[in-house]
């Protein structure tokens, strides 16, 4: 599908596994939106280890009951749709880092669209 092909826009949003808005989980919140407003992929990824502003290593132990994560949403589409998403998503992020670059996607493949 040719939508897919080009240039484009690599979106990621890094936060941390047990943040949330309004009880529930701020991943979900992030992907629905996405999809909601028709963005034209989104992976969420968990991370092994990692550490932000605050200096803090956070990782997985297994004696510990909740772990804190990072988290990072990727997000794959025109600057034209991912600036309204932006703009609906900005107060739900508390804490976090964004960060937009540009990317060539040379290939789509998908049994339902055909192979472009």
């Amino acid at each position: 599908m040719k939508r897919y092909l080009g240039q484009r826009k690599l979106l990621r949003i890094y936060i941390a596994n047990d943040d949330t808005y309004d009880g529930k989980p701020l991943w979900e919140l992030l992907l629905h939106t996405a999809q909601e407003m028709g963005i034209a992929g989104a992976t969420v990824f968990k991370g092994v280890a990692g550490f932000g502003a605050h200096s803090e290593i956070h990782t997985f132990n297994i004696w510990v009951l909740k772990q804190k994560l990072p988290l990072v949403i990727e997000i794959i589409d025109e600057m034209e749709r991912l600036r309204p998403y932006l703009e609906a998503i900005d107060d739900k992020i508390e804490e976090g880092f964004v960060t937009m670059s540009d990317l060539s996607v040379i290939a789509y493949k998908h049994p339902k669209h055909g192979n472009a």
